[in-house]
């Protein structure tokens, strides 16, 4: 342990999220991030996004967070023909500004028609008509119309979803209240509240986001209904309720083309925002590489980013140490380790936060993010099985 630790090159904030018409650089190609209608992919689309994968990519393909599947490893030489596949499959919106604005996340929980759909179809088209809306890049909004609400945890601006007398809430995150609203009247409800998010200086330079938004600005008046609390977040297993299927988790978010082809095989497939997949049917679910079936598996309890050489930005390799350190984790704790300061992979506080300083070394960060002011700087990274012992 250093007592004047050197202090790392600042993580290039790029200030928008990758899409498939403007992808982003990774150290390993191109990452190509794929929005999908309501999070679902058609066995044949699914079996389609695998070959690209393979055909135009490394074969890996990523879960983000805000259930949406990316594609790496992509060439910019064959950028082009993989846009033209996916547009075949209709996986691809006609310009980059409309997919920027399309970034809905609805409850994989959805029923045929029912009103997430129905929603969610409404705001889709509300922003693709509101052409002069110059939203961040990160911004996004959230579909989640259930008495027991699960989205609530999952990174959005904007919420649809029903308050404690049944009815229809629109919602701003970072607050506790909701304005009533219809479901004749909540998309464009939506795309008003954003107006306001603008025109008090949300995004003052192109970036910013609601939460921050609030800690400075009083939610409007007529926000005034109490939201529900949100339900326990899902785990793998089997899914009683519409559509039944099973959740499978992937190790760190990641599947390999050869297993989601595999896996298109057995049924639709539903993207959720918790790194998990829900497939579709009863079919039996094999033991494949990289699936994690079983809801006490310890690397659930771990968040761990590409890290180097995958990504620019990562100082160190994440993975190989999160599957060492896994087993050390309580039932109930979870750690996050990151490649910079940036912390994509989780941006709320862990209980405990593993940044890495330099190939080798680590910051380790108490019940904050991976930004936040190390207790304990440059750490061996040999040193950390028995040090994580003790600290939990």
């Amino acid at each position: 342990m250093s007592a004047t630790p050197q202090t790392p090159p600042n993580p290039k904030v790029y200030g928008w999220c990758p899409g498939a018409l403007r992808p982003m650089q990774s150290g390993d190609g191109l990452v190509v991030r794929i929005r999908t209608p309501l999070g679902r992919l058609s066995q044949e689309q699914a079996t389609r996004v695998a070959e690209l994968s393979q055909e135009f990519g490394n074969g890996l393909l990523d879960l983000s967070a805000r259930a949406n599947l990316q594609l790496r490893g992509v060439s910019r030489d064959n950028h082009a023909a993989l846009i033209a596949a996916l547009q075949e499959i209709g996986l691809v919106d006609d310009t980059a500004k409309s997919e920027a604005l399309r970034n809905i996340v609805v409850t994989p929980f959805w029923q045929t028609d029912d009103l997430n759909t129905q929603l969610a179809r409404a705001l889709a088209h509300q922003l693709a008509q509101t052409v002069d809306l110059a939203l961040p890049g990160k911004f996004g909004f959230a579909i989640d119309t259930a008495q027991a609400p699960v989205l609530q945890s999952t990174a959005a601006d904007i919420r649809i979803e029903v308050g404690t007398d049944g009815h229809l809430l629109l919602c701003a995150d970072g607050s506790d209240l909701g304005k009533p609203v219809t479901e004749a009247t909540a998309a464009q409800e939506a795309i008003t509240l954003a107006r306001w998010f603008l025109d008090q200086g949300g995004a003052p330079d192109g970036r910013g986001r609601m939460q921050r938004l609030l800690a400075r600005r009083a939610i409007p008046s007529v926000f005034t209904a109490p939201r529900r609390a949100c339900a326990q977040q899902p785990t793998p297993g089997t899914v009683e309720t519409c559509p039944k299927g099973h959740l499978v988790a992937l190790e760190f978010g990641q599947i390999a083309a050869d297993q989601l082809r595999e896996l298109a095989d057995l049924g639709a497939i539903r993207l959720t925002p918790w790194r998990m997949l829900l497939l579709e049917g009863n079919a039996a679910i094999p033991d494949l590489p990289g699936l994690i079936l079983d809801a006490t598996d310890p690397r659930l309890q771990v968040v761990a980013c590409t890290g180097a050489p995958g990504c620019l930005q990562a100082h160190a390799q994440t993975r190989a140490l999160a599957r060492q350190l896994a087993p050390r984790i309580p039932q109930g704790k979870t750690l996050h380790i990151s490649g910079c300061a940036k912390g994509c992979a989780h941006p709320k506080p862990a209980d405990l936060t593993l940044t890495a300083r330099s190939p080798t070394t680590f910051d380790l960060i108490r019940n904050a993010t991976a930004a936040d002011h190390p207790d304990l700087s440059e750490l061996d990274v040999d040193d950390l099985p028995n040090l994580l012992t003790s600290e939990f």
